[in-house]
């Protein structure tokens, strides 16, 4: 491929070069040809002046001997008209020097071994395609439900991963306009505004965070953009005072209370004010020890052998642990110990981890949805359906009832505990909610017909 191309590139050049040599030209008027036609005028000219009496005969003689002998000179002087024509000889040199030059120019001073680079790693992201596949994915399924705020949320809570924001506000809005109205879902919603409009928060966003404060007044997310609006509204003593109020709520261990002391910093800096000293959390001693891996810690790991490895993982799972009993409040953080109990396979551990996030936001659909897919998601097909999430995809179907994904597993659970009827019930569910022709109606009839066997 590379040789096509560079040989490309000399023919074009020498093309260029090399026309005007290989074509013939007619000759042009020599350079005198213009000199004797002046002269011959001036004779004609002396024959009129005669005619007229301007000059006598002898004057008239005189001149015309003048004017004939510069006609002469100029005949006399003049070179042969040049003719342009081919040049086959000229033309192979030149080709010869550019084509051969031009090569080893390039091996000289080119890369000429450097393989050329494959058209689909110069054009395409390979984690930016999953990116926006997932978003697909994610925007088809709440756009086939649009009754649905489940789906809506999932979407929204996708995009804003993606820093998409108008995108994720947009998803936010549609679940609340259907019901989704819980505090961290309008601190959501608000939060995506401010960041789409960046940073500045709008009449909408600062309706949002009120409408979260008036639901939860203890809303951290609400209470820290409540500080935010006061200082937007110039009032840079109460945003300071709501900062304060907000991390002396806070464990003293808490990492958001390092983003709240820089936040009270900056507004302080702006106002002109001294930068008041971080109120205390809540007794709470900060710990080192548990604060989660580093960089360099995770990137040990895996380095190791796979049960060197697994011990060390154990370990930092088991200081994650240790750190949420200091911190029982945290649901962020008792959600990210269930996904690391469940990618240990420690099923009753992860149960307990999601049902604390649960118990601090029992109203959360989102939270009992990654729960329970967290439970379900990597276990075998075949393998009974654990009890914990069995209990999670019911009171997720009360609270946003006909998921597909949430039918079909408590279908599923039914079914291995023996009880027909009850999994038909579910199934019947999912399957008016599926194409009748798709593959996975038929599926799912099979599965019916199945129970009708037994």
């Amino acid at each position: 491929m590379l040789a096509f191309w560079l040989a490309l590139v000399v023919f074009a050049v020498l093309l260029a070069i090399l026309l005007p040599l290989l074509r013939s030209r007619p000759a042009g008027p020599d350079a005198g040809s213009f000199d004797r036609a002046v002269y011959r005028d001036q004779l004609q000219e002396l024959d009129r002046d005669l005619a007229r009496g301007v000059l006598n005969a002898s004057e008239a003689a005189s001149a015309r001997l003048e004017v004939q002998r510069r006609l002469l000179a100029t005949s006399a002087g003049s070179a042969e008209r040049i003719r342009t024509g081919a040049s086959p000889l000229v033309a192979g040199c030149v080709a010869a020097i550019v084509g051969i030059g031009s090569i080893g120019l390039y091996a000289r001073i080119g890369a000429p071994a450097v393989p050329d680079m494959p058209f689909a790693a110069r054009t395409i992201d390979p984690d930016r395609v999953a990116m926006e596949q997932a978003l697909a994915r994610f925007k088809k399924l709440a756009e086939a439900e649009p009754t649905n705020p489940a789906g809506w949320l999932r979407y929204a809570r996708a995009a804003a991963d993606a820093d998409r924001w108008a995108s994720a506000a947009e998803a936010f809005k549609r679940a609340i306009d259907l019901g989704q109205a819980d505090a961290d879902t309008m601190a959501a919603y608000g939060e995506m505004l401010t960041l789409g409009g960046g940073g500045a928060i709008g009449p909408a966003a600062e309706a949002a965070f009120a409408a979260a404060l008036a639901k939860d007044p203890k809303h951290e997310v609400a209470r820290f953009y409540a500080a935010s609006i006061a200082a937007q509204q110039g009032d840079s003593p109460k945003a300071i005072a709501l900062l304060q109020a907000l991390a002396a709520d806070l464990p003293a261990n808490a990492r958001a209370r390092a983003d709240i002391g820089k936040r009270m910093a900056d507004i302080a800096k702006a106002a002109g004010l001294a930068a008041p000293p971080l109120s205390p959390g809540q007794g709470v001693t900060p710990r080192s020890d548990v604060a989660g891996p580093d960089a360099a810690a995770v990137e040990a790991a895996s380095q190791l052998p796979d049960d060197q490895r697994m011990a060390m993982v154990r370990g930092m799972v088991g200081k994650l642990a240790a750190r949420m009993e200091t911190e029982p409040n945290d649901v962020d953080g008792w959600m990210r110990l269930g996904r690391a109990y469940a990618v240990l396979r420690e099923t009753a551990n992860a149960a307990a981890a999601y049902r604390r996030a649960i118990a601090l936001k029992p109203s959360d659909s989102g939270i009992l949805e990654q729960a329970a897919q967290a439970l379900v998601g990597d276990a075998d097909p075949t393998a009974p359906v654990p009890a914990e999430a069995v209990e999670m995809l019911r009171q997720l179907d009360t609270l946003t009832p006909g998921q597909p994904a949430v039918l079909w597993y408590l279908g599923l659970a039914a079914a291995q505990h023996g009880k027909p009827g009850e999994a038909r019930i579910f199934w019947q569910r999912l399957l008016a909610k599926l194409p009748p022709e798709g593959e996975e109606a038929k599926t799912l009839k099979a599965a019916m017909a199945a129970l009708r066997d037994k």
